[in-house]
């Protein structure tokens, strides 16, 4: 299948503007080793730089497109075509899990906050022995919410289908549509 134009007599597309059934993502399927291109540890995208990750993106058999320098070329299913950006998040080790747990059972102490990298809040919390237990939950709800997370700012580690949380924010740039009213 040539992939042209509605009327047929356009050119070829470039790679990159490829439609979804025509390419599949190198890195994204099931392998042996378990899932392609994502670090164990991090489970995140193994070449994750500023919060993006580039998948190779090969165009399936008998694929005609311009690949990046312009040149048409009819594709066999096993080149790549393009590299398609991701989005990734930055982590520096801190495990949700581990967080978590501290907080359920250790919180009363500060162990959350010193494994989080607020050594000033967690002296403060053992020395009150949680604020009398009301910081502790408090510090377990916010935790629990990913609301509170590491100090350097990195987020964390979370299981590739784990309970990641995504906030969402209204800011210039955000389309917003007046409402009418009829």
């Amino acid at each position: 299948a040539v992939v042209e134009g509605a009327a047929g007599t356009e050119p070829p597309l470039k790679c990159d503007e490829l439609r979804l059934g025509q390419y599949p993502e190198r890195g994204r399927g099931r392998d042996r080793g378990g899932w392609r291109g994502l670090d164990n540890s991090t489970q995140e995208p193994m070449n994750c730089t500023n919060h993006t990750a580039y998948v190779q993106c090969l165009p399936a058999p008998n694929i005609t497109c311009k690949d990046h320098l312009g040149i048409e070329k009819v594709f066999t299913g096993n080149e790549v075509g393009f590299y398609k950006p991701i989005a990734c998040r930055n982590v520096n080790g801190y495990s949700y899990k581990v967080a978590v747990a501290l907080s359920l059972f250790l919180g009363w102490l500060g162990a959350d906050r010193f494994y989080l990298g607020y050594p000033a809040l967690g002296l403060l919390k053992f020395c009150t022995v949680g604020f009398c237990g009301i910081g502790s939950l408090i510090d377990f709800i916010l935790i629990s919410m990913q609301i509170v997370g590491p100090s350097d700012g990195s987020s964390y580690i979370i299981d590739y289908y784990g309970a990641r949380l995504t906030r969402l924010t209204i800011t210039n740039a955000t389309f917003r549509k007046m409402q009418t009213y009829p």
